[in-house]
């Protein structure tokens, strides 16, 4: 063993000075030889330890070239894969990262290994460890890193945040990814680079396609919205999913996804674009599929009172049944929030009905007790969705909003011009039928 450590050592001593004499010369292709030679015979021997020493003293030496070290590191990229064991694994991707660290034309190199050396971590359990090493890595300013690639490094950012519960650095790092990007059709963008152009490598064969990116992407963004219960916006990542021509094409994937579209379109506060999506929704032709969520649907377009327990009675057994299907449980407050948005409703269809009413007879509409008809009401003028004021000693509520005085002048304004108008037209028919009458007596 002694002799062939010693055999090792003298044809890398020999190599070194081939690398020297290259390097000095300036000869690129031979320096870049030397380098991947001393590197395969450090595999070839399975000299772990010395080939992570040479890697370190190859980058250090003294006016280095570039193109030697890429190959070096791309190189030795090859044989992570060929080490005996996780220990020896880790020290070479360490080895290599530090190699990298600061060096523009192996930045590429540096986030792959990152990347593989996070995921070693977090199948060891190391998950905060993991996020803290894919965070050092900002992928979004390499020039020449394939598009796809620079997706999926961002959304591995934004996956080992939520898993640690980091919602807030999961934000910012999911921001850094445009939603456009996933609209772009790919067979049009295949430019030829021009002179002076980073050009851009080929993404490796296991990222995903730009389609199955977007999947990914908004079923994260489902699982950062259902931290904070922002049901609209999951609405929305859902309907993103269910746009992707894949999952439309297969009533076994959309059908699920078309549930939780309908169940969060109802369990949203009631707004213009929770109203745009939810006629948008009605019109869509496969709803037909699932009649339950249809007539669903129509009840909060439709402008009536809608008697809680009768629903809960209808939908109850769908709203169980979500359990068992894609994406799981619509989360802990559903019911309690599904309740409180037919509420709010039906609030909003007794203020289109009435311009004053009873506060006795708000609460009998509603189901509910005097107390908790008055707070519900309260909470919708505090969230400025509906316009009322509320006369307790009198028990009276009243939707009427008051106008100020250039308001009432205004209409006031409107509504003589409209009757100066109507004047004008008269006199004018007036005069017509007089000239036609004239006409007819001189005839």
């Amino acid at each position: 063993m002694e002799g062939d450590s010693t055999n090792l050592d003298a044809a890398i001593e020999s190599l070194l000075n081939v690398e020297k004499q290259m390097r000095l010369a300036g000869d690129v292709a031979g320096t870049r030889k030397a380098v991947i030679d001393i590197v395969e015979l450090c595999y070839k021997a399975g000299a772990w330890k010395t080939l992570n020493d040479q890697i370190v003293l190859l980058s250090k030496r003294r006016g280095q070239l570039k193109q030697a070290i890429t190959a070096m590191v791309q190189k030795a990229m090859d044989y992570i894969d060929l080490t005996p064991d996780t220990d020896t694994r880790i020290e070479l991707i360490k080895t290599l990262s530090s190699v990298s660290a600061g060096k523009i034309y192996v930045e590429i190199e540096r986030a792959r290994l990152i990347r593989r050396l996070a995921k070693i971590k977090e199948e060891q359990g190391q998950i905060d460890e993991a996020a803290d090493l894919m965070q050092e890595v900002a992928v979004e300013t390499f020039g020449s890193m394939a598009k796809t690639e620079k997706i999926a490094f961002i959304l591995e950012q934004v996956r080992l945040c939520l898993d640690r519960q980091d919602y807030v650095r999961a934000q910012i790092l999911s921001r850094k990814i445009s939603t456009r990007v996933f609209e772009a059709d790919p067979s049009k963008e295949k430019k030829k680079p021009k002179e002076g152009d980073n050009i851009v490598q080929d993404a490796p064969a296991d990222i995903p396609s730009l389609l199955e990116l977007k999947r990914v992407y908004y079923e994260l963004m489902i699982r950062y919205y259902m931290h904070n219960n922002d049901y609209l916006e999951i609405c929305r990542c859902y309907k993103a999913i269910y746009d992707i021509p894949a999952i439309k094409e297969d009533p076994t994937k959309w059908i699920p996804i078309l549930r939780k579209i309908c169940w969060y379109l109802v369990l949203a506060p009631h707004d213009p674009m929770q109203s745009s999506l939810l006629n948008a929704t009605l019109e869509d032709k496969n709803l037909s599929e699932i009649p339950n969520f249809r007539l669903l649907l129509k009840q909060l377009v439709t402008m009536e009172v809608i008697q809680w327990t009768t629903l809960w009675e209808f939908a109850k057994h769908e709203y169980e049944n979500e359990k068992n299907l894609l994406g799981g449980a619509l989360g802990a407050k559903a019911a309690e929030d599904l309740k409180l948005r037919i509420i709010e409703h039906n609030i909003l269809v007794v203020s289109k009905y009435y311009s004053r009413i009873t506060l006795k007879r708000l609460a009998d509409l509603l189901c509910l007790s005097l107390q908790e008809a008055e707070k519900h009401l309260s909470d919708m003028v505090n969230s400025k969705a509906l316009i009322a004021k509320i006369d307790r000693p009198m028990g009276v509520v009243s939707f009427q909003t008051t106008k100020d005085c250039n308001g009432v002048l205004n209409s006031w304004a409107t509504n003589l011009e409209k009757l100066l108008d109507l004047v004008e037209k008269s006199c004018h028919q007036i005069h017509k039928e007089t000239m036609i009458h004239k006409a007819v007596l001189k005839a």
